[in-house]
């Protein structure tokens, strides 16, 4: 009771009238414009502003044709070979002689392409149905090349067709030439099983380290073009390495996802 007479009488001190008020210390207005304008910089940001994400998954060079694994019909002994790895091979095509119980028989290519692996050698024997050679399908030697990235199927969903790629080629110096670049060209339905990685890469190697941690999708990557670097494809360094870049090279996609705007998810 005593405190409150004491402030009364304070108020009705006719002196105390003409006071200031002090609302704040001069510290105190510091921090509460920082704050301020940091709420204001956040409303501007979540409004304005987009967030990213990046999937990284890995893939390899190669044409959107595939390859296919070339078996012998026949079982015998080979005798010849007629062509070598790297060499660009027509449909129907001989390639493996094979000399058997009923004479000599021919080993042909079923499509036109490049012969990227070649498993007869004179001398060795084959079995029926025993792989020969791979064949990776092109139309010509112009085909441009493409990237397919083996992307883990829960993740399929959320890569939208169009999405920029940056891709790290396993022969290339990234710190020295960069990364090559690239959009999604398209995105697979279904899960790919080991066999069908195979069948389509002609590489059971590759088939088996693609879907090491389960059946991938396959993501389809058009790499975009560049008359002015020597591989013909653009890249992150204005020049990109003073060489081409072959099919079945090793590579590392990191896809760009959509972006979203923070007040998008932000938001219940």
């Amino acid at each position: 009771m005593q405190f409150r007479q004491q402030a009364l009488s304070k108020l009705q001190s006719p002196e105390e009238i003409d006071l200031p008020v002090r609302f704040a210390r001069p510290q105190g207005l510091l921090v509460l414009t920082v704050t301020v304008f940091v709420m204001i910089a956040a409303a501007v940001w979540a409004v304005t502003g987009v967030v990213s994400s990046t999937l990284t998954a890995p893939g390899i060079l190669t044409h959107a044709q595939g390859s296919y694994v070339l078996q012998s019909p026949v079982a015998g002994q080979v005798t010849g070979v007629l062509a070598k790895e790297g060499d660009r091979v027509s449909a129907n095509a001989p390639l493996v002689k094979v000399r058997t119980a009923q004479g000599s028989a021919l080993v042909r290519t079923i499509a036109a392409g490049r012969l990227t692996t070649l498993v007869a050698t004179i001398g060795s024997v084959v079995t029926t149905g025993a792989d020969v050679a791979a064949v990776e399908q092109t139309k010509s030697a112009d085909d441009p090349l493409m990237a397919m990235v083996y992307v883990p199927a829960a993740e399929g969903a959320t890569v939208p067709v169009g999405a920029p790629v940056d891709l790290t080629v396993q022969s290339v110096p990234t710190q020295q030439y960069g990364v090559l670049r690239g959009r999604v060209k398209a995105v697979g339905r279904t899960a790919q099983t080991r066999q069908r990685i195979t069948a389509f890469l002609g590489s059971s190697q590759l088939g088996e380290q693609f879907s090491r941690r389960g059946q991938p999708v396959a993501v389809l990557i058009r790499l975009d073009r560049s008359p002015r670097t020597t591989s013909g494809y653009a890249w992150s360094s204005s020049d990109g390495p003073p060489f081409a870049v072959d099919s079945l090279t090793l590579a590392e996609g990191s896809i760009h996802l959509a972006e979203q705007h923070p007040i998008d998810w932000l938001l219940p």
